[in-house]
């Protein structure tokens, strides 16, 4: 792809470059660009946003595949036993026991801790119905595993993924959440109506 594609991870092995191209040719062809670079850190938790529609997580996917990113997910810790376990596993699912025993920030801390790369994205509305705060889950993750957020926009209205920026939380959530909220001002999720940190 071009330039203005943005530049991906570094190049990985050859199953890499093949996923590479060919969700670079599926954007091409559904109408969908990609502006940004992948960022040179190992760690970090992606932002994705708008998340209104089962389309933004393909969306999501196809870019992640361009930028030579394997995403993480978190799941329920049920969804990787069993026979699909592996497989559930190999997607990207990262394990996470929900009971109220446990705490899922220092869990996701200790996973980052414990991974040589971990690219781990998280939709802050928590829902794709409509969200009127979002979870602060995402940024208490990135500030105890003490790892960047890396911005990610989905705009329906320019049929562009742009990552935004790259931000360190600084502790402050308040202001921390409004500069991160900024880049999403003139953003067109897919059902607009859902989308409360829009413009």
């Amino acid at each position: 792809m071009s330039a203005p594609w943005g530049r991906p991870a570094p190049y990985a092995g050859a199953f890499s470059q093949g996923v590479h191209w060919i969700c670079g040719a599926f954007l091409a062809a559904t109408g969908w660009t990609l502006e940004g670079n992948w960022p040179v850190e190992k760690k970090v938790v992606l932002v994705c946003a708008p998340h209104t529609s089962n389309w933004d997580g393909l969306w999501m996917l196809a870019a992640a595949g361009y930028y030579r990113a394997r995403l993480r997910w978190m799941g329920k810790e049920s969804l990787t036993r069993g026979p699909f376990g592996g497989l559930i596993k190999w997607l990207g699912c990262v394990p996470i026991d929900r009971s109220a025993r446990n705490d899922v920030v220092t869990a996701m801390s200790n996973a980052f801790a414990a991974e040589e790369s971990m690219y781990l994205a998280i939709p802050p509305e928590g829902t794709r119905s409509l969200a009127r705060e979002w979870k602060s889950g995402f940024y208490h993750i990135a500030r105890m595993a003490k790892v960047p957020i890396l911005v990610c926009v989905l705009d329906y209205a320019t049929h562009t993924i742009r990552l935004a920026a790259l931000f360190e939380p600084t502790g402050d959530y308040p202001k921390d959440l409004a500069e991160i909220q900024s880049h999403y001002a003139t953003a067109v999720a897919k059902h607009q109506a859902k989308f409360a940190a829009g413009g």
